[in-house]
Order: C-alpha cells, then structure tokens, then sequence
C-alpha cells in the first residue's frame, strides 16, 4: 500500500506544482456553474434541486478525465521514464492503482468544490439529499469508470493528444449508447440492453436517488475491467519472444476475468430488487398502503401495460421503470396480481381488444429523423382490470413534460399513486353492473330517444352499437334493467318532444347550421325519482358507449365512490348599472382535481339541509349567505359531517375602466356561526415580504409617455408558506413544500372555545408579515419602490388556515330554525326535522382564509411563471377532503414526489448575489487549495534541504 500511495503522491505533485491543476479544475467549475446559472437557468426554474448541475456530469467528465490521464502513461513512454518505474520494486498492478488514485484524487477535489452548489440550494429552498448524495455516488461511480477508460488508453500510446481524443471517443460512445438519442433507432427490445451498456443511463439511475445493486456492480465491473488490461498492457512491454508460456498464461487469465466480469453483470441483472431508496419520501419505494391493498386482494388482478416498441425518443427511458414499478406490484400482491408489459402493434388480436374493450388508441409522435420527420402511432397506457371493471391511465396521466433551457425533460407523474388509486377504485370504489342491479328494487329504464326521420346517415352506425350493448345489458340484468327506443317526434309518443325540453332540459341537435330542423340522439336512464343524460360519443366505440350507460347507472345508486357536496359563487355577477357580467374568479381546475378521486354533486344550501348521502361539503368562496344556508352547514357538522370553507370577505373583481383588478368587500354570510365556533376571519388581507411573484401590469415612463407592460414581480398577497410555517406532520400538508395563499385573510382562534377540540393551525404567514385593509391591490413601484405597497412597521405572523376536529355547539342552539318559523314569525308546531344542538366527536372542520388559492385566475396567470403553486395548491384541497372523509392511505402516496420543491423568491439583485458568491466561493477555494499545495511542496523542500545539509556536515565532520 505505501507503494501505491507513494505513486499517488507523485502524480499530485506533478499536478500541482504547475497552474496545470488549476488550468483543468478551473475549467471544469466554470462550465459547472455557467451550465448551472445560465445554461440550465437555475433561478428562472425555481425548483430546490440539483439535477441541472448531475444531468452534465457525465459528459463534463469524459473531457476532465481525458485530459488527466492523458499524460499518465503517454508522457512516461515519451520521455523514458517508464523503464525506471518498471525497474523499481514494485508491481504493476500497483503502479496502475498508484495512478488511479492520483486521477481519482483529483476527480475527489473536483466534486469537493461544487459543495457550494448544493448547500446554496438547501439556503434558499427544501432540498432532497437523497438525490444530492445519490448524484455524488453517480459521480464519484462514472468517474472511475472513464478513469480506467483513460489510463488504458494512455498507455497504449505514447502521444497525449491521441490518448486525450481516444478517451474522448471511447467515454463518449459508452455514454451515447444507453442515451435516447442512440437507441431510438432500434426497437425496445434492444432498448434495453443498450441502457445496461451505457454509463449515462445508469447514471441516471443512481442519480435520482436509487441505489441499485447492479448499477454498483456495472460500474465495478467496468472499470476492473479496463484496470486489468492496463495493468496487461504495461506488462506486456516486458515480453520477449521467448516468455511464450507467461505470455499466453497472461492472457488467458486476463481474458477469464474479463468474461467473469461481464457473466456477473449478466446474471444480476434479473435482481432488480436489490436497491436502497435515499429520497427522502421514498418515492421509488412500494408504499405500505400498497402493500396493503395489493396483497389483500380477493380475486385476481389484471395490470397490464400497453408500450410500443417504436415511440417517441423521450418516453424510451421511462418503459423500463414502468417494468420494474409492475413488477413490484406482482411480488406485493402475493401472486394476485398479473401483470403484463406488451406491445399491442405485435399482436393484432390485443390490439383490436385494446381498440374495443377499452377505448385505448395509440398517439401520433412527430420524430425527427436524419433527413426527414415522420408521423409513428405509438401506445403508452395502462390497464387495470379487476372482474368486469376497468381503468385506463393514459399518456397525460402517465407523465409529466417540463420545458428546460437543455431541452424537454419527460418524466413519470407520480406512477404509484396513479396505479394504486385505479387498483382502489376497481376494487372497492365501484361495485358490478350484476351487484349494481340486484341491489335495485325497481327495474332501470334506460331510453334511447331518436329521431329517426331526421338523424343523419353518419349516426346510424353509433345507433346499431347502442342497441346491441344496450340490449346485451338488457339480458344479462335478469329483468332489472328496460330498454326501449322512442321517437319523441311522432305522434303519441310516451315521452314527446316538448316534455324533453321543458321537464327535462334535453334540447335538440339542429341539423344543420341555421337550420330550423332538428332531432335527438340521446340516452336517458331513469333510477327511481333520478333521471341521468347520457350523451353518446361521437365515434362508435364500444367501450365508450358502454363506460357511459354503466357510470350513469353508477351515479344514480348509492354506495360507490365518496361523494363530496360542492358550493361555489355564481359565475355571473351585476356590475352597478345592473347589468350581468361574467365573474373573474371561477374553480374549474379545482373541481377536476377532485373529481379524480371523488363523485362531486353541487348542493343547494338555500333548502336548508344538506343531503345525508354527502361525505364532505367544499364550500368556496361564500357570499351573502342567509340563515338557511347557515342552518343547512351546521347542522350537517352537527350530524358528524366534514365542512371544508375556502373563506375571504373580499371577492376578486375587475376596473374595467382602469383596466387592473381590484378587490371588493362583500358579506359572507358565515363570520357570525364561525366565531361561534371560536373561529374568527378578519376583515383583512395579509401581506408578506416572503411571497410569490405574479404578473401584474405595471406603469413605466419611456421619455414623455407612460407604457403600461405586464412584468413578475413580487406581489405581497401572494403570501409564499412554506414548510416551517406549516402544520409539520399533519397529512394535510405533508409533502407539500410550497403553498401560495393569493389574497389570504388572517383565521384567527379563540382558546376557551375551541379547547375541547383537536385544533390545528395548518398554515401561517412568515414573520416578516403585516396585514391591511386596502383594496387596492395594484402595485405602484413609484411611491414604494421596494415591493409596491406601503410595509408596516410593526410585523408578525398571521393564520391563515386551520381545521378542528371534535364535538361542536350548533349556532342555531336555544334558537328557532328558521325552517321552523312561519312567515308571520310564529313557531311552526309540526317540525320537518329537530335541530341537532350538539355534534358528535366526530365533526370536522376546515377554514381556509383565501379562495383565491384555488382560483383559476390568479392560478392561469401563475402558471405562466412556473406550474410549482398550481400543483401544490391544488394538492394542498384534495389532501383537505382526504382527511375530511378519512380517507387518508392514498393521501401519503400522493405527497411522495408529486409536489415540487421550490425555491424562495428572490429578486434580481438576490439571484446575482448568489450566483456571484458561488463563483467567488469556488475561485478562493481552488486558489487556496493549489497555494496549500505549494506552501506545503517548499516546506518539504527546505526539509529536504536541510536534512541533506546537515547529513554532509556529518560525513565532513566524522573524516575529520
């Protein structure tokens, strides 16, 4: 070992006692951080992570290490010297090693100085280590790889500039060979094996944070596999003609280890489950909630994905991680469940299956070729099929796009969640058509309402379709369900034209544009007292058509999925000449979140009582609010309900004369039953030095004029709460590294009221925040240059959501009901119903001081700047109804990985600031780093000096 260490030291010195290190490692950090900052653009991405700075390592390293090792042995056969090093006592093996230290050493220095990079990001935002640690590993793995890559070829040659383009050449064809771009010229069967060869794909692999076994072993393998023809390769310039025996003997042994090496990679690539998970939310980990589900399973499950060997270059990498996500599935369920991974275009049969059984068509993918572009059709889908239920997770589902400076980055969209929650709704949240229709007392009559004089030709093949699934429906419900085709626009028709458009609402298609002639084409289902449309697709599709008479009998019986009430604002408002105006704000991207995972059905609040089947109420943005409506949300908290209230006393609304929006105070409806509760809103609007940008319009003076442009800037009432300002362990915010609270209120408590309540305060304002009363929301940069609004002197924090769990005292206690006083004011003697003074402990009850924070509006315009808040705003509600409706195993999946970790706001001057101390940071360590060095080499010189000074004085002395 001193031998090798000896050798180490020497190749240092020969780096350090010229600028030659600083030359190579200089170069290296300053293409680091102009890919970092400028190439990647790291503050216009906003994102707490790394990978911009991993995802160039591999390419960045192929020219730091060939310019290392270039000299290595090149240089010792130009100038003589390696005769000495071979004559000394040492073995080869040790002067290969020896050297290989050296490269690693430096490559160890290299990676040491972009420390900064990271704990710069954990600064200003929460960063994941795992994958920090995992990208260094990568790193430190790769590098030793090209190390051994380089060092073999510099001592094949005794010219630097061929060893430095050969390593060049040799590191770039193992990286281009696993990438995209390479093996999108051949099928996904050869896919895979090229990924397995290549360093950067199983760079990758390591790099996002997983430690797999086999990607530790290639890595091994392969720079062993280099090391030992190096050290062949110095041996070999010892030979002569007659050592045939050694010779042969060599080789032969170099040849079985070499072919041991490849057969362990071989053999362990099977073992995909051999692998450590360092995120910290275990995002490539099968969650226990899986676990559960998948191996309790009581009849066989079908997982089965539809992949097409020839797709699109940016969707080749993901297949084999769907493969080992399905496969995890497999062992978890205890053989319960199947899964498949096929290629529909192969098998014409499955295709046609796909096609028709499950609405599964593939996608067009434009892909550029050397001299041309082409159209390829290509699937990529999901089939989960429990019994006779089924779920397609598509393309949009499957993946996520984000636009980069480097290009386009593809990536799986939380592939466990979407898997367990289509396995959880195949299993428990639907029952079968036959458990449907036994439950039903009285037959289902589903109508097919037809104007067959007037339907046009290109109908008549959906309307065979129909009748053959309807009818075929029709037999096999045992009596339960009655079809029948009726024309409503003949004479005595049972149910005629005009009963359809008044009672029923179903107006007509026009048969042509300004037409006055048209017809019908609907299905009708009628449950009982519930009436359904259904509107038949436009293509004839079997599994649509019948996907769509099965959900309609579904939604009309009970005990399927949860369903949760909605209320929102009307979305047509009277300005203050009278006339009706559509509103700004509007929650249709909140509505759609929910109704992934929740039956949503509007409720009426004006009847006072909400309808037992309701699991949760979402009542968002309330206004003006009578006592039936009050009455109506207390007493369904009374009966154990969950109330989840998005709540702000001001409503979003437009200067249309001045062009900017503006804020107007209105009356909830609600203040009075909430401090009963002992929760008070106020009536003000908190504002925050620590908040999110947003584009507003903003005045500028271009000479004479003023130019009004629309610019990011940091807006106040976008208070920016992030996770040390959040309810720490509390599912609701679990995993959620962002929340923007857009035009938020303070939600303050009081103790003595709440304290027999499991009370939570789920978000909260920094402390650098100050509250206001103004409604003007528009920021004027000329009277307040810092962030356009006047900022209080006196500063706190503030409330801004809370829920509360446990027994609650009805509003409405020791008083009438107001669905019990007559319009005279008397008391009616004859109730419908008695209030309910006292809830169970079961009651929940959440209070959001912003609707703004689900609002379309301001989460379109933010969207523009970067998607972060968008999902994690919309996360931050559908984890609200979890908790509210108890069903929280999914909730803990969903946080793994699918919010995103964001960086503080940060403003011009604060983005240069960092960038500049990072550069800074990085020169005064290299450059104290090679000082260190040349301190330390003339001490050890001056020893040397001395000790040889004082050794002559001796001999001089002694022959005296």
């Amino acid at each position: 070992m001193k031998q090798i260490l000896a050798i180490t030291r020497k190749e240092l010195n020969s780096y350090f006692n010229s600028l030659l290190a600083v030359i190579f490692l200089g170069t290296y950090l300053a293409a680091i951080a102009i890919i970092f900052f400028t190439v990647e653009g790291f503050f216009a991405r906003g994102i707490a992570d790394i990978r911009s700075l991993f995802s160039w390592i591999p390419v960045l390293m192929i020219f730091l290490i060939a310019a290392l090792t270039m000299r290595q042995w090149s240089e010792e056969q130009r100038s003589g010297t390696l005769e000495i090093l071979l004559s000394l006592p040492t073995s080869h093996v040790q002067l290969v090693l020896g050297k290989f230290l050296a490269v690693m050493s430096m490559i160890g220095i290299a990676l040491l100085l972009t420390l900064p990079f990271p704990i710069m990001v954990s600064i200003l935002g929460n960063l994941d280590w795992g994958p920090v640690i995992g990208g260094y590993l990568a790193s430190i793995l790769i590098a030793t790889a090209y190390a051994s890559i380089g060092l073999f070829i510099s001592s094949r040659t005794d010219n630097q500039i061929v060893a430095l383009i050969l390593t060049v050449i040799t590191g770039g064809a193992f990286y281009l060979i696993g990438s995209s771009f390479f093996t999108s010229f051949f099928p996904s069967s050869l896919v895979e094996i090229f990924r397995a060869i290549g360093t950067g794909s199983r760079f990758e692999s390591i790099q996002r944070g997983v430690i797999d076994v086999r990607d530790l072993v290639y890595y091994g393998s392969l720079s062993t596999f280099f090391i030992v023809l190096n050290v062949l390769s110095i041996d070999h310039l010892r030979w002569s003609q007659q050592a045939t025996k050694y010779r042969v003997t060599t080789m032969r042994t170099t040849a079985l280890i070499c072919l041991n090496l490849i057969a362990i990679n071989i053999w362990i690539y099977p073992l995909y489950g051999l692998r450590l998970d360092l995120t910290s939310q275990k995002e490539f980990t099968i969650s226990q909630t899986t676990r559960d589900l998948t191996s309790t399973l009581p009849e066989q499950l079908l997982i089965r994905a539809y992949l097409s060997e020839k797709t699109h270059p940016l969707l080749s990498p993901l297949i084999p991680q769907i493969s080992d996500m399905l496969k995890e599935y497999e062992i978890a369920s205890r053989g319960m469940i199947s899964a498949e991974v096929i290629d529909p275009i192969d098998d014409p049969e499955i295709e046609t299956e796909a096609n028709q059984a499950y609405g599964i068509q593939p996608t067009p993918f434009q892909i550029a070729g050397r001299n041309e572009s082409s159209i390829i059709n290509a699937y990529f889908d999901i089939l989960v099929r429990y019994g006779d239920q089924s779920i397609v997770i598509g393309l949009e589902d499957l993946i996520e796009v984000q636009q980069t400076a480097s290009g386009v980055n593809v990536s799986l969209k939380n592939l466990e969640y979407n898997l367990t929650s289509a396995v959880k709704k195949t299993v428990y949240g639907f029952q079968s058509i036959d458990s449907i229709l036994a439950e039903i007392e009285e037959p289902v009559k589903l109508t097919l309402l037809l104007s067959q004089n007037l339907l046009p030709e290109n109908e008549n093949e959906i309307v065979v379709l129909i009748n053959q699934i309807a009818i075929q429906i029709q037999d096999e419900s045992n009596g339960k369900l009655v079809f029948e085709i009726v024309d409503p626009d003949v004479e005595g028709s049972s149910i005629p034209r005009q009963q359809l458009i008044e009672e029923l609402g179903i107006e007509p298609y026009p048969i042509a544009l300004f037409s006055q002639d048209s017809y019908f084409f609907h299905l009708l289902l009628q449950n009982g007292n519930q009436a359904q449309i259904i509107y038949p697709p436009t293509e004839a599709n079997e599994a649509d058509i019948r996907l769509a008479i099965e959900s309609a009998l579904k939604r009309t019986s009970s005990g399927f999925l949860k369903v949760i009430g909605i209320w929102t604002p009307p979305t047509t408002t009277q300005d203050i000449y009278g006339q009706t105006q559509q509103a700004i704000s509007s929650y249709r991207f909140a509505l759609e979140q929910l109704n992934s995972d929740y039956e949503l059905q509007y409720v009426d609040l004006s009847t006072g009582r909400i309808p037992d089947n309701f699991d949760a109420v979402v009542i968002i943005a309330p206004q003006n609010l009578g006592e039936f409506e009050q009455y109506a949300i207390d007493q369904f908290l009374m009966r154990g309900g969950a109330v989840i209230l998005a709540i702000s006393p001001y409503k979003l609304d437009a200067d249309y004369f001045g062009g900017f929006l503006t804020l107007t105070p209105i009356e909830t409806g609600l203040i009075e039953m909430l401090n009963s509760y002992g929760i008070f809103v106020q009536n003000q609007l908190v504002m925050d030095s620590q908040n999110a940008a947003f584009p507003v319009a903003v005045n500028r003076n271009v000479g004479q004029v003023q130019v009004q442009e629309i610019q990011a800037v940091d807006y106040p009432y976008f208070v920016d709460v992030r996770p040390e300002m959040m309810a720490g362990e509390n599912l609701i915010v679990s995993g959620l590294p962002a929340i923007s609270m857009n035009w938020a209120s303070p939600v303050q408590i009081q103790k003595d009221l709440t304290e027999q309540r499991q009370t939570t305060v789920l978000l909260s304002s920094s402390n650098d925040a100050w509250t206001s009363t103004s409604t003007n929301i528009q920021p004027d940069f000329e009277s307040y240059p810092e962030l356009g609004f006047d900022i209080a002197e006196i500063r706190s924090t503030f409330p801004l959501a809370i829920s509360m769990q446990g027994s609650f005292e009805s509003f409405f206690k020791d008083k009438p009901a107001p669905t019990l006083t007559n319009p005279d004011g008397t008391v009616n003697s004859n109730p419908g119903f008695t209030t309910i003074s006292q809830s169970s402990a079961n009651s929940r009850l959440v209070v959001f001081g912003s609707a703004g924070f689900i609002d379309d509006f301001p989460l379109q315009l933010s969207s523009r700047l970067t998607q972060d808040y968008v999902v994690n705003n919309l996360r931050l509600l559908q984890n609200t109804v979890d908790w509210s409706v108890e069903d929280t195993d999914l909730l803990s999946i969903r946080s793994r990985g699918s919010a995103t970790r964001v960086l503080i706001p940060l403003d011009t001057k604060q983005q240069s600031f960092w960038e500049i101390s990072i550069y800074v940071i990085e020169a005064i360590i290299l450059f104290g780093l090679y000082g260190f060095w040349q301190i330390r080499r003339r001490k050890h010189n001056s020893i040397s000096i001395l000790t040889l000074h004082s050794k002559t004085y001796s001999e001089g002395a002694s022959n005296e």
